[in-house]
């Protein structure tokens, strides 16, 4: 599966190419969310809102087809760059204020 988000309508997608299968989901916070930086933590999709003030990081499960929305404390920096560590955290690139920021996601050894 491709995960995707879709900055300019505020949705979460998920392209099958075997298939060419499509399924999105509007983001937790709507229409104007900007959902921009996607990784991905073994089966769960993590991105960020960058229409939020401050910014969200968001947690989807693909099995259960919920949401989570956390703020991401640094505020405004957009995340352009999301990347999983090897060990399921998450390194995110805050590019609106110059920072790096490391969430350590909870059940990782």
């Amino acid at each position: 599966m491709v995960w995707y988000t879709d900055h300019a309508r505020g949705y979460l997608g998920r392209f099958d190419p075997k298939t060419g299968a499509v399924r999105e989901c509007r983001s937790p916070g709507g229409p104007q969310s900007r959902p921009y930086g996607i990784a991905a933590t073994g089966p769960i999709v993590w991105y960020s809102e960058s229409g939020a003030r401050p910014n969200t990081l968001v947690r989807f499960d693909p099995k259960t087809e919920k949401f989570q929305t956390w703020t991401i404390p640094s505020g405004e920096g957009i995340v352009r760059h999301m990347m999983a560590t090897p060990n399921g955290n998450l390194v995110l690139a805050l590019s609106g204020v110059n920072r790096v920021a490391l969430v350590e996601v909870a059940g990782n050894d």
